[in-house]
């Protein structure tokens, strides 16, 4: 049984098809709305959003998919708070822990709120 307070990170990555004009718009709707429901961007294809427990991880979770184009391929990844400190984001060519990111300061803010 998972633990309702484990704290991490939902990484949600796709690749979606931009071929048609129908599909272009498709993708730029769907990071719209990521960004809309608190994720932030790491990359063109990869978002990130902070999840205090798993029910909040799994709500976050049927949000994208509610939101979720037709066709592609979308992947949520969770990673523990742990697990992410221990990343590396490389910027620029040099190493930048992830725990010091603007991404990393923002949660911690967040949860002292919280």
């Amino acid at each position: 049984m998972r633990s309702a307070y484990r704290m991490g990170w939902l990484l949600v990555m796709f690749d979606l098809p931009v071929v048609e004009d129908s599909d272009r718009k498709a993708a730029a709707r769907f990071r719209k709305d990521l960004l809309n429901l608190g994720f932030e961007m790491m990359q063109e294809s990869v978002y990130t959003r902070y999840a205090v427990s798993i029910e909040k991880l799994d709500q976050h979770t049927a949000r994208v998919k509610r939101i979720a184009p037709e066709r592609g391929n979308i992947t949520c990844l969770f990673v523990t708070e742990k697990q992410w400190c221990n990343s590396v984001n490389i910027r620029n060519w040099s190493y930048i822990r992830t725990k010091q990111s603007r991404a990393g300061e923002e949660a911690i803010a967040q949860l002292t709120f919280w």
